[in-house]
């Protein structure tokens, strides 16, 4: 999967200093796929929410975890995906490698 940046700058730029990663997505209620980072971002400065948008990388404050697919309050938009999604659509643990997309 590649990623776009497209967040807020400080954690979008944190969140990419992390890049590439690989990571195991969970399922979380069917709505978005879910995976811890090794660390928190820093999110100072960052709105308190996003809008829900396919695609989206968001990390889920306070934890650092990090969800795909959809957002709501308290997640911090980091970046959205660029091209083709279609491991989230997989039951059960999907392992993924996140880059950057040039």
């Amino acid at each position: 999967m590649q990623a776009k940046s497209g967040g807020t700058a400080d954690a979008s730029r944190d969140f990419a200093s992390l890049l590439p990663i690989e990571l195991t997505l969970t399922d979380c209620h069917g709505i978005e796929k879910v995976a811890d980072l090794p660390r928190r971002l820093d999110d100072r400065g960052s709105p308190r929410a996003c809008a829900r948008t396919t695609g989206h990388i968001a990390q889920s404050r306070p934890s650092r975890d990090i969800a795909i697919v959809s957002s709501s309050v308290g997640l911090l938009r980091l970046g959205c995906f660029d091209g083709e999604m279609g491991t989230t659509g997989q039951s059960g643990a999907v392992p993924v490698r996140i880059e950057r997309a040039e």
